[in-house]
C-alpha cells in the first residue's frame, strides 16, 4: 500500500476518508495522491474540448486549487508525501483514470451510501468506483479516531475464482496484523451443511499463508444481512469481499454485494476486484 489515492469534494465524508489514508500511508511508508473532479456543466466540457478558457471554468479549477493547497497543509498530512491533481471529468470515470495511470494500491473514499429510488438507478460515485476498480477500494462511512483492524471479516463462497483477489486480501490483513475472519453465509437458497463448508473453506485457505484467521459459518436470509449481521456479532473492525464488477442488465437484476454494503453498512468496507 505504497501509493494511496484518496478522491475528495471537500466533504466532511471526504475527510473522513483523508484521516483513514494518512493513518495507513504513514504505517506502510506510503504516498498519497488527493484528486479532485470537476464537474463542468455540458457547455463547459465542450468550451474545454475546442480549447477555450471560459471565466467560470477558471474560477472553478482556481477555487479547487486553493481549496486543495489548504488540505494539503491540514496535520492530519504531516510528514507524508502528498500530491494533488485536478481534473475536468464525471468523478468516477475519473477517479478510475487516475488510479490505473498511476498504478495506484489503494483507493480510500469517503461516502454517506445512497438509498431508494437514487441507489437503484443512479448510486454513489463510491459504488461505481467499488463496481470497476482494478486497485482495492477501501469505503469511509463515519469518522474513525483511529484506523487499527483487530478483527476483519472477509466473506465469500471460497470458489475457485476467489484465489487471485484472496491473495490481496491475505497481504491487507497480515499488514494490519488482523484476525481474520473468514464468513460463509448460508442462505435459503445456497444452503450447505456445516461440514461441507467447513470443508470447501478449509481446502480454499490452505493455498495461502495467514497470519491469524479462523472459519466462520452464519446462516440468515441473504448474504448481504447475513455479512452484517456477523460483523455486528462479533464487532468487526472491517468488512471485506470480493466483487465482479457487473454491467448492464445483468448488474440491474443480479445487483452487488459488494456495492449494497458500501451502501448500507456503518464500518469500513474493503472491496476486491476478482
Amino acid at each position: 500500500m505504497k501509493k494511496i489515492l484518496v478522491p475528495t469534494d471537500f466533504s466532511k465524508h471526504a475527510y473522513y476518508a483523508l484521516k483513514v489514508a494518512s493513518q495507513i500511508a504513514r504505517n506502510n511508508g506510503g504516498e498519497i495522491i488527493l484528486l479532485h473532479m470537476l464537474e463542468l456543466p455540458h457547455q463547459a466540457g465542450d468550451a474545454i474540448g475546442s480549447g477555450h478558457d471560459l471565466p467560470e471554468i477558471m474560477l472553478f479549477k482556481n477555487s479547487a486549487i486553493n481549496r486543495l493547497e489548504d488540505l494539503m497543509d491540514d496535520e492530519c498530512l504531516d510528514g507524508l508525501k502528498v500530491s494533488e491533481i485536478i481534473q475536468f471529468e464525471l468523478a468516477f470515470d475519473g477517479i478510475l483514470k487516475v488510479s490505473e495511470k498511476n498504478d495506484i494500491d489503494l483507493v480510500v473514499m469517503g461516502s454517506h451510501g445512497a438509498s431508494g429510488f437514487k441507489e437503484m438507478f443512479i448510486g454513489s460515485n463510491a459504488e461505481k468506483v467499488v463496481r470497476h476498480s482494478v486497485a482495492p477500494v477501501l469505503i469511509i462511512k463515519k469518522e474513525v479516531g483511529e484506523f487499527k483492524v483487530d478483527k476483519f471479516v472477509f466473506a465469500s463462497d471460497f470458489s475457485d475464482e476467489i484465489k487471485k483477489p484472496f491473495a490481496k486480501v491475505v497481504e491487507f490483513a497480515n499488514k494490519f496484523d488482523a484476525e481474520l475472519e473468514l464468513a460463509m453465509i448460508n442462505t435459503p437458497s445456497t444452503f450447505k451443511p456445516t461440514h461441507v463448508a467447513e470443508e470447501v473453506m478449509k481446502n480454499f485457505i490452505s493455498n495461502f499463508t495467514v497470519n491469524k484467521y479462523s472459519l466462520n459459518i452464519y446462516n440468515d436470509v441473504n448474504v448481504e444481512n447475513g455479512i452484517l449481521h456477523f460483523a455486528d456479532k462479533i464487532g468487526a473492525d472491517l468488512i471485506g469481499v470480493c466483487t465482479h464488477g457487473r454491467k448492464g442488465i445483468s448488474h440491474f437484476f443480479n445487483g452487488s454485494i459488494s456495492e449494497d454494503l458500501v451502501n448500507h453498512s456503518l464500518r469500513p468496507v474493503v472491496t476486491f476486484k476478482i
